[in-house]
């Protein structure tokens, strides 16, 4: 610190209070002037934050000169101080008129001093320059009396500069703009979103203030835009407001920091305010598969529940979030495989947020004494659990949990980035009706290569079918890297056909394995009984960076599809008839592709087979099935209903005649952070794909 030999000093007193000015007109400045401004620009937030102006409506002003024309001008607040400090060159006296190169300490010849500091806050180094406009002296003491000066600084060999003016005492008029707030920062944002953030711009000099148009500069300004400019073209006099309204635009992720910069009349020709933002790609609605379905529920056992059968009308509550490796918090759905064994009436079983009505919907329907599974998502409620209901009878129900989408950003710093969906129109990658049957306990690889799309890929999206066991049993698929997990995919009855829908958690090929493609995705599969399987690759879940990747956004289940009551389809399907299921505008953004549904056959008259894909595309229906009803049967499945151009999907009807229930539990939207830019109709092509022999 500084010993000043204060042999002349005043106060300008006023109130202690930070300016957060009113709206209404003020008077100007009426000299003399004791005010200090800072205009801060691109110059890092050191050792003031923003930019400001200082004088006696906000701060005590309080100053203090010197022998060797010495000053210290300190602008006192309630919670901190900016202080000045500035001299002439070593020998000289300040002329005004004159400009000076100016130095923090260690004043060379012809260097004047200045120096910016703050509580705690100071500059091991700075540099710049001081034009002064006036000085005044006493006639006997040779000491100043009034001072006028703009500066320039640069704390610490910023590479820019701050700059202000200067006032004690003094006669001399001033422009000083002040912006709320004065340094603009957005903080994290998604780089999918555009924030907004408007600026109130006030004239507080005794000069009014003329404004040219907002823009921003610096090395980063393509992260910003300026929207709204109601102070271009304009002249402020004291108290009279303008606003200049910015929009964070960064499509990268990283820390960005521009100028908002205003031009206007005062010495260094604009005012302007740093504007900064931490631009982040947002996990929110990315999927993190569990290292293996691992199971919740289990009515049977008392796992997570009651032991024992849930009741007509009952409903139990499972507790989600927390459970074994799930995170307690952040979790937004969860992908779950339900299983009803053993119910004693035909009915059905909805699974939905705990703490929500229970919806018109459901998640699996099923006939008296029925072993079965469907896959579902369901949105958790606000204590990070779901609901189960039975509508009738008593059943067994047994819950698996394959993965999770998140509902906030607290997950990235637990799991870092999740995964995105890619749909893929149906394609079928696996059956065995080519080779064999699998028999009972056999245990094998299978895997899918796409070539150079082989890093990104973190699991499958598949419709797993069982055809024709030979007893009843049940199908796991997961990831293979860990031993079998104690859940199932698919529960089957003997000579059925049972499909349905899995998110499998894969591992690259290692080399030498997989028919040589080493990296391809693999999987293993088991089977308690000898069958068939079938598989149809409908989604790619990737490493969170690709191309019109999507993210999910899950609600409570709602029906769209009813056509026992006209709704979504006038009637029942007949053979060989299509019908199209235009998707709720209110569930639906620009972005939104895919709707997560469940699916339901409803007592069609033969067998018969669903199959659903977007509308208004010109594609032929896919060889390919989400559902294989049997007569009389009512059965559901988990469908990723791709959407055409006119947010649209077919729905055919194979054989017989059947009605059909469609329940939404959720919509993936392409994340913009990683959009094309259009709808994308290709995907990352299946190079091939194959499955060893069982290894029973």
């Amino acid at each position: 610190m500084r010993i000043f030999r204060a042999l002349l000093g005043m106060s300008v007193a006023g109130a202690c209070a930070l300016a957060v000015l009113p709206g209404v007109a003020l008077a100007a400045p009426a000299a003399p002037y004791t005010v200090l401004t800072v205009n801060l620009g691109l110059h890092e937030p050191t050792p003031v934050s923003g930019s400001a102006v200082y004088d006696s409506s906000n701060a005590t002003m309080d100053a203090a000169a010197s022998a060797g024309d010495w000053l210290r001008l300190t602008a006192i607040l309630p919670d901190r101080y900016v202080r000045i400090d500035t001299a002439a060159p070593a020998g000289q006296a300040w002329t005004a008129g004159q400009t000076y190169p100016t130095v923090r300490a260690g004043r060379a010849a012809g260097e004047a001093l200045f120096d910016m500091s703050t509580a705690g806050n100071g500059c091991a180094y700075g540099s710049g320059s001081i034009t002064v406009r006036q000085v005044a002296r006493d006639a006997d003491t040779g000491l100043m009396t009034a001072f006028a000066a703009s500066y320039e600084f640069r704390c610490d060999r910023d590479v820019e500069m701050m700059t202000g003016e200067l006032r004690w005492n003094s006669s001399v008029d001033y422009v000083a703009p002040v912006a709320d707030p004065g340094r603009l920062n957005f903080g994290s944002v998604d780089v999918a979103e555009q924030r907004s953030r408007t600026v109130r711009v006030r004239s507080l000099g005794s000069t009014p203030s003329t404004f040219g148009a907002a823009g921003i500069a610096g090395e980063h300004a393509s992260a910003f835009a300026v929207t709204a400019d109601t102070c271009a073209g304009r002249t402020l006099t004291a108290g009279a407001e303008c606003t200049v309204t910015v929009v964070s635009k960064a499509t990268t992720p990283g820390s960005f920091v521009a100028a908002l910069r205003l031009p206007d009349n005062s010495s260094t020709g604009h005012w302007s305010i740093p504007v900064e933002v931490s631009a982040i790609r947002s996990v929110v609605g990315t999927y993190y598969p569990m290292t293996t379905p691992t199971r919740i529920m289990d009515t049977r056992t008392g796992n997570g529940t009651v032991k024992g059968k849930i009741g007509a009308g009952r409903t139990a509550f499972l507790q989600v979030a927390g459970r074994d490796t799930l995170p307690r918090n952040g979790i937004g759905a969860v992908v779950l495989n339900v299983t009803v064994i053993g119910p004693t009436a035909n009915g059905f079983v909805t699974v939905h947020p705990a703490g929500e009505a229970l919806p018109t919907a459901s998640t699996i329907n099923f006939a008296k004494g029925w072993l079965g599974s469907n896959n579902t998502t369901v949105k958790l409620g606000t204590t990070g659990a779901v609901s189960v209901y039975n509508r009738n009878g008593e059943t067994d129900v047994v819950i698996d949990v394959i993965g999770f989408y998140a509902g906030d950003e607290s997950m990235s710093f637990e799991r870092g980035m999740g995964g995105q969906v890619q749909w893929y129109e149906p394609y079928r990658v696996m059956d065995t009706r080519t080779r064999g049957l699998i028999p009972a306990g056999g245990e094998f690889n299978a895997w899918i290569d796409f070539h150079a799309y082989n890093p990104k890929v973190r699991g499958l999206i598949l419709n797993i079918t069982a055809v024709n066991p030979q007893q009843a049993g049940f199908l796991t698929s997961w990831s293979g890297e860990v031993p079998r997990p104690n859940a199932s995919t698919v529960n089957y009855g003997a000579g059925t056909v049972v499909p349905n829908l899995a998110y499998v958690k894969t591992m690259p090929c290692p080399e030498g394995s997989c028919n040589g493609a080493t990296g391809a995705a693999r999987y293993r599969f088991y089977t308690s009984a000898t069958t068939h399987i079938v598989v149809d690759l409908v989604g790619v879940v990737d490493d969170g960076t690709e191309v019109d990747g999507m993210r999910f956004t899950p609600m409570s289940p709602t029906r769209i599809v009813d056509s026992r009551i006209g709704q979504g389809l006038p009637t029942a399907l007949g053979a060989h008839e299509a019908g199209k299921v235009t998707a709720p505008a209110a569930m639906l953004t620009d972005a939104t592709q895919v709707l997560a549904m469940n699916v339901t056959a409803v007592a069609p008259t033969t067998n018969t087979v669903v199959t659903v894909w977007p509308a208004d595309t010109g594609r032929a229906k896919p060889n390919a099935s989400n559902l294989n009803p049997a007569p009389g049967q009512v059965v559901s499945n988990g469908v990723l209903g791709v959407l055409g151009p006119q947010d649209a999907f077919y729905i055919d009807n194979l054989s017989g005649r059947t009605h059909l229930v469609a329940d939404v539990t959720g919509t993936f939207q392409v994340y913009a952070g990683t959009a094309a830019g259009s709808r994308r109709t290709g995907r990352p092509a299946v190079a091939g794909s194959g499955w060893t022999p069982s290894t029973s």
